[in-house]
């Protein structure tokens, strides 16, 4: 596994910016390992829903996982307002950072993620191959 450490910033869209790093990388297969940091508005879908649900307030990232692919990534995250009070699903696009997230990311250079459509769900999911790496 190799390991890299991504800082974001103020304003940047958490999940576009992990597919698009992604992309940029020659591995075909991430994971997140650790994330930390806050967001400013979380696009989150909640099981079962079609369609994400807004939430405008000061958060902070208390957990955030799933795998990353050239093509997609499947990302779950959890975030606590100013009370305390802990909300989490499916991380969409638009979800702003606040202040930072500082994230590790795995990347499992002898393995291939793709995202395929599974007819039994009707959502786009992992198909994990090996790598020919000759």
């Amino acid at each position: 596994m190799k390991v890299l450490p991504l800082r974001l910033r103020p304003g940047d869209d958490l999940r576009r910016e992990l597919e698009a790093w992604m992309g940029q990388q020659q591995e075909q297969a991430g994971c997140l390992i650790s994330a930390i940091g806050s967001l400013s508005l979380a696009q989150l879908r909640f099981a079962g829903a079609t369609q994400a649900k807004a939430i405008r307030s000061d958060l902070e990232i208390v957990s955030l996982s799933g795998t990353l692919s050239p093509d997609g990534a499947h990302l779950h995250i959890a975030v606590a307002g100013s009370s305390g009070t802990v909300i989490g699903g499916h991380l969409c696009a638009g979800s702003l950072v606040r202040t930072t997230a500082e994230l590790v990311i795995g990347l499992l250079p002898e393995w291939q993620f793709r995202r395929e459509l599974d007819p039994a769900t009707g959502h786009a999911e992992l198909r994990i191959s090996p790598r020919d790496l000759r």
